[in-house]
């Protein structure tokens, strides 16, 4: 708490990121990792990115990149109830993906 003018004010910036810490330990967040295969093209890996993932076409390319050679690439975090139906989406595509 600052004092100006012999008025005390709480700090905006503090409650904020107390409040970001307490929602975050609240949330289990989960992980969508989509793997590599042999079968889809980048275009194809890349266009499912942008319409499942919500990624911009930058993000998906580079995940993209990382898929290919790394093996795999977490595309995205966040609750369970948010991922499974990208995940089961990405399924449906013949992508290779699980929430872990």
């Amino acid at each position: 708490m600052k004092i100006y003018n012999n008025k005390s004010y709480d700090e905006p910036k503090r409650q904020y990121e107390e409040e970001v810490a307490v929602l975050e330990m609240e949330d289990e967040v989960y992980k969508l990792v989509v793997h590599n295969d042999d079968v889809n093209t980048f275009d194809f890996v890349i266009m499912c990115l942008i319409n499942i993932c919500e990624h911009t076409p930058e993000q998906a390319e580079q995940c993209t990149m990382l898929i290919h050679y790394k093996g795999k690439c977490t595309v995205k975090t966040g609750a369970l109830e948010k991922l499974k139906p990208m995940h089961q989406a990405l399924l449906d595509k013949g992508l290779s993906s699980e929430i872990v």
